[in-house]
């Protein structure tokens, strides 16, 4: 056999071809840049960290199941892994770290902007209110134009947000505001009172009939409906609103706070100016109003019993921080822990002297009663009890208490009355609310529940710029990071993207007032799910949120606005036509 070449020996060397070695260098030269490059690209982008092990995903996925298991405050493998990418320049930011950036430094901005809104607001109905509106001479009553606002007796959190998302509207537009009736009653109309500057459709019809608005003046009674669960038809991001003449505008499909937000990336200056106006700029999370705060409590108040069964739960003195625990019968030892701990932060920033009150509301009863003996030990605890209610007040709260089958898990086992009690309870907290839960935290209801009590406080001694909103994830939420928070309206969404942490520990989170509506700010990045749904809109989104404004206006340029229109009155017929 002859020997094998020089450059397979053990130990062997043979010269290389300056070729092969101008080659080499070539290549070595060409993959350092593309690594310095690659390098860049993740910092610039925000790198997503690796998956977890499938290990570690099978470990949290058991400690999920078996949250009776006494809980683990803080996991070293869990710290390490969430608190080595949250300095400088890291690739990835905890829940924290995210709340800081959005509502951490600009309270006493949030509290003039909301000041500022609140005026706004009040000039509007001083103007468009029925009040005024209903008196205007035929000519002038015939011009008016008006938003509706209709709901059914769904989750309360996302038919409130139809509601205000039409006073919204209504202020931009410079419309009256009419509320939806079925079957002549407003929609959870036994336990909640609406503003009297608000029209019903059965006083329209009557004042247009009046003062013949269609045979006299020309104009028929009809609504004009925009979907905006609908992307290939609502008109939301490419129409100027302003420029319609249809007497009666109705934005349906807006169950959250983001839907009217969407105006803020308008095409029309006018359009987007308008919503700036109401909701502030996007890239200015802190100084941004407690809108839809400053709007619930011009719309709508407690109806008399439901006071009075507040009144009766408080007993003169309001709650400094209210806890509000989104359990859907389940409760897990951890989310628990997390709420205390967020409790005692809560305490914390807010300085609170003296023993506190902590008040306690929950869709699920018996985690009220568990959970408040932890609490006990270091504050006074309060809660609504209802059994206890209805046998010693005498006061009586009737309604169709009957449960929604598909929302039975959402109103838990008490009866749905119990939910407004416990959010008008839950509306007078002075200092901060914390919201917490087993799977999804900041729901509609909660947003809600923070916004109206920083409502109440703003512009009160001491100033309601001490109010806080926090937000407690427990560590099982944040496996992946925040992309488990998922749904449009949801307040933690925007952060739910790559570029949050995976594998936190539990976290206490300063949260914004205002759910931010597109994803402008620092450590915001939307998840693909979203990505593809804004496609569908006509927005090309990039990784980290960016928004193809060009992209944006030669979709809007192309299409043509969708009208879908339903007649009111029957249209007037003249009769000197052929």
């Amino acid at each position: 056999m002859p020997p094998a070449p020089a450059r397979w020996r053990r130990g062997g060397r043979s010269p290389v071809p300056p070729r092969l070695l101008q080659r080499a260098l070539l290549v070595a030269a060409f993959s350092g840049a593309a690594l310095v490059l690659l390098v860049l690209l993740q910092h610039h982008h925000g790198h997503k960290p690796p998956n977890p092990s499938t290990a570690s995903r099978a470990r949290a996925f058991s400690d999920e199941l078996l949250d009776d298991s006494p809980p683990v405050e803080r996991d070293p493998e869990v710290g390490e892994a969430a608190l080595a990418g949250d300095g400088a320049g890291a690739a990835c930011a905890t829940v924290e770290r995210m709340g800081e950036e959005a509502a951490g430094a600009g309270h006493g901005s949030s509290e003039r902007a909301s000041l500022r809104v609140r005026e706004m607001i009040r000039r509007h109905f001083e103007l468009q209110g029925a009040e005024r509106v209903r008196t205007l001479p035929a000519n002038e009553f015939c011009k008016q134009g008006f938003v509706l606002g209709k709901a059914s007796e769904a989750g309360f959190g996302n038919e409130m947000y139809k509601i205000l998302t039409a006073g919204a509207l209504s202020v931009m537009l410079n419309r009256s505001l009419i509320i939806g009736q079925t079957r002549g009653l407003y929609p959870f109309g036994e336990y909640i009172s609406y503003t009297n500057q608000s029209f019903t459709i059965h006083e329209i019809k009557h004042l247009w009939r009046k003062h013949h608005c269609a045979r006299t003046y020309g104009r028929d009674l009809n609504i004009r409906v925009d979907i905006f669960e609908n992307p290939p038809e609502t008109n939301v991001l490419c129409s100027d609103w302003n420029s319609w003449k249809d007497p009666i505008i109705w934005f349906d499909g807006t169950t959250d706070a983001v839907g009217i937000q969407f105006f803020l990336k308008n095409v029309h200056p006018r359009m987007k100016a308008a919503a700036s106006a109401l909701f502030g700029l996007p890239d200015s999370l802190d100084a941004r109003p407690n809108t839809f705060g400053e709007l619930m409590r011009a719309i709508v108040s407690p109806s008399s019993t439901v006071q009075a069964a507040v009144n009766w739960a408080l007993k003169g003195v309001n709650p400094d921080i209210v806890l509000h625990m989104r359990m859907l019968a389940n409760k897990p030892v951890r989310a628990r822990k997390a709420a205390v701990l967020c409790i005692k932060r809560a305490l914390q920033i807010c300085s609170i002297k003296g023993t506190p009150r902590v008040a306690l509301v929950s869709d699920t009863p018996g985690f009220v009663k568990e959970i408040k003996a932890d609490i006990s030990e270091f504050a006074e605890v309060l809660y609504f009890d209802y059994k206890l209610f209805t046998k010693t007040s005498g006061l009586q709260i009737v309604g169709n208490d009957k449960p929604l089958d598909f929302r039975s898990r959402d109103w838990g086992s008490a009866p749905r009355w119990v939910a407004f009690v416990d959010f008008f309870l839950a509306a007078q907290a002075r200092y901060a609310v914390v919201t917490g839960a087993h799977r999804r935290v900041g729901t509609t209801y909660a947003q809600l529940i923070a916004a109206l009590a920083a409502a109440y406080r703003h512009g009160q001694e001491p100033s309601g710029a001490n109010f806080t909103f926090l937000s407690s994830v427990h560590s099982n939420l944040l496996v992946d990071g925040l992309s488990t928070q998922v749904g449009w309206g949801h307040i933690w969404n925007r952060y739910a993207g790559p570029l949050s942490c995976q594998r936190q520990p539990h976290q206490c989170a300063l949260t914004p007032l205002l759910p931010p509506a597109w994803w402008d700010s620092k450590w915001q990045s939307p998840i693909p799910r979203d990505v593809r749904r804004l496609l569908e809109y006509g927005v090309r989104l990039s990784n980290t949120g960016e928004v193809d404004e060009k992209h944006l206006v030669s979709h809007c340029r192309l299409r043509k606005d969708h009208v879908k229109r339903y007649h009111v009155l029957p249209p007037y017929k003249n009769p000197g036509r052929t």
